[in-house]
């Protein structure tokens, strides 16, 4: 199946897209809201929850804006390279479980996600610089 074809068989597929796929797809992050999906010899994530999914990419929006400087953009609509998405989400989550419990290993981001709206109701006020900070020391990437 080639690109445009893979592409409009994906968008006709229901349901949101998980915004932290490349991480639960990695096993860096679980999630008991994720569905798998095969399409073309890919797999795909997607939610089972839309009010959830908006919650997770409204975090993943934050996480991306607030790691600019770590992996260097300065735009938050640019597209990233792989290894830098990985680094937001794989880092990112593992980052604000640490921040919260004082552990990397997320067992289920949506339960993630509501330990971190607990404590911090507007998730702008989240100490991202301590999240960055643990993200690099518990999520290294290929060659790291």
């Amino acid at each position: 199946m080639d690109e445009d074809e893979f592409r409009k068989h994906r968008a006709a597929i229901p349901g949101p897209r998980c915004p932290f796929a490349k991480a639960l797809l990695a096993t860096c992050a679980a999630c008991q809201l994720a569905g798998r999906i095969n399409l073309a010899e890919r797999e795909l994530i997607i939610c089972h929850e839309s009010l959830a999914q908006q919650r997770c990419q409204q975090m993943h929006d934050l996480l991306r804006h607030n790691f600019g400087f770590a992996i260097g953009t300065l735009h938050d609509d640019a597209p990233l390279p792989h290894a830098q998405e990985m680094r937001i989400q794989c880092g990112g989550l593992r980052g604000l479980h640490d921040v919260l419990h004082g552990t990397p290993d997320v067992a289920d981001a949506n339960s993630l996600m509501d330990d971190v709206l607990q404590r911090w109701p507007d998730p702008e006020a989240l100490p991202y610089s301590a999240v960055v900070h643990a993200a690099r020391l518990h999520y290294k990437g290929r060659h790291g």
